[in-house]
């Protein structure tokens, strides 16, 4: 056992390129799981300056300098984030609201509707049946509105950390899209001149995730704006809200368009019952799930994601309990750089062989790429 052991780390680690690539990627994910809690204001300012990132190369491309691109990217940032804050959140608290104060009388009416299928279907349904099912209707309600109260005196307490994340998140962005230069300088100093496996990896990751990640990005302000001028237009309640959900259902693939069917089907039945305006919200939200799946995705995201659907929901249920929500939306990129890493581990003849190929200097920044050798006297 223990020669096949050591028969199988001489095959797959004999060359120093795979050594490094794998212990790069244990600490990149020692330090997410065992430091992400302290870390997190630094971990969220790096995933948000990198989907910037994009806009502020665009604005170098035009002619900008690094620093007034950076400067006029974080100011439109900033007043996106304040318009949310000033405009939105105040409207989405108030449907919410609306929405919880209405939840009694949907409750009563929903019990009418239970009560009435033994008489339908006496056959199916028993009245202790729909019993046990109201029994266990209102004790998940008690224990959400025992979840939601306990939620909300922990959000109390953690008022003051959520102010200090509001101003020191800002900042680490702002740095960190200004000084990106300097920290990939930095970084490189830690590493080894010869490190082109790993160059290999970052730059297939950092193509897909970069594309996958601003491209959903794009696909949840256009499923959310699109959603909310539709329910408006068909006078449906809490359209905001209801937009909101379905706009953030496009996270999680397949799963969350089904998901998000049902609050809608709900609230639209209890304004309207079985009516034609019901039908019509039915049949337009339809529509832009169809136009979703269909037209938008493939126009975002064209071969930037070329993963098995088994694979795409393996990945979301994985990244998603290690890292919440942060996980389920980088789910499918990191999905990628496991495909990404595979692809690029070298094969047995390979490490036997001729080494990868090194980088090229435009893969990477200018700060990354090694030092010339001095020629020997």
């Amino acid at each position: 056992m223990i020669e096949f052991i050591s028969a199988w780390y001489r095959r797959h680690f004999s060359n120093p390129q795979v050594v490094l690539l794998a212990l790069l990627l244990i600490l990149g994910f020692a330090v997410v799981l065992l430091a992400g809690q302290v870390l997190a204001p630094l971990l969220a300012a790096i995933v948000i300056a990198y989907l910037l990132d994009g806009a502020v190369v665009w604005l170098e491309g035009l002619g900008l300098r690094r620093t007034p691109a950076t400067t006029l990217v974080f100011l439109v940032f900033v007043g996106t984030v304040l318009a949310v804050m000033v405009w939105l959140m105040p409207l989405l608290f108030r449907q919410a609201a609306q929405f919880f104060s209405e939840v009694p009388n949907m409750a009563t009416r929903g019990q009418q509707l239970l009560m009435q299928l033994p008489e339908r279907y006496p056959d199916i349904v028993t009245e202790q049946d729909v019993v046990s099912i109201i029994g266990q209707i209102r004790g998940e309600m008690a224990a959400l509105g025992q979840r939601i109260l306990s939620t909300s005196l922990a959000s109390v307490v953690n008022l003051f950390t959520a102010l200090v994340y509001l101003v020191l998140v800002p900042v680490l962005i702002f740095f960190l899209l200004k000084d990106k230069a300097l920290l990939f300088a930095w970084v490189s100093n830690f590493l080894p001149e010869d490190r082109s496996l790993a160059l290999q990896v970052w730059r297939e990751m950092n193509a897909k995730i970069a594309s996958y990640a601003r491209g959903k990005l794009l696909e949840i302000i256009i499923v959310w704006g699109v959603t909310y001028l539709t329910f408006a237009l068909l006078g449906l309640n809490y359209a905001m809200l209801l937009a909101l959900v379905v706009g953030l259902s496009v996270i999680i693939p397949y799963v969350g368009a089904a998901a998000a069917t049902v609050p809608v089907a709900i609230i639209a039945y209890f304004q309207w019952g079985l009516s034609t305006e019901f039908a019509w919200v039915i049949v337009a939200y339809a529509i832009i799930q169809f136009l979703d799946g269909n037209v938008l995705v493939p126009l975002l995201f064209s071969e930037v994601v070329n993963l098995h659907p088994i694979a795409i929901i393996a990945s979301v249920l994985f990244f998603g309990g290690l890292w919440g929500i942060w996980g389920v939306f980088f789910a499918i990129p990191l999905a990628t750089l496991v495909q990404a890493v595979i692809n690029a581990w070298p094969k047995v003849d390979e490490l036997h062989g001729a080494a990868p190929a090194p980088a090229t200097p435009g893969d990477v920044p200018p700060a990354c790429r090694p030092a010339p050798r001095e020629p020997a006297a």
